[in-house]
């Protein structure tokens, strides 16, 4: 009876992943996207 490693908990590793770069990365994006909307209204009036 052989014991190789299934498959299976790679891609629900890699789905938990990227769940949670998207769950860090969403917030940064807007962060940044609004950062950088006010520094231009700040520099040109």
């Amino acid at each position: 009876m052989s014991h190789d490693s299934s498959p299976s908990p790679q891609p629900d590793r890699r789905a938990l992943i990227a769940f949670a770069w998207l769950w860090v990365g969403a917030p940064l994006a807007y962060g940044l996207y609004e950062l950088v909307r006010k520094a231009t209204q700040l520099f040109t009036g």
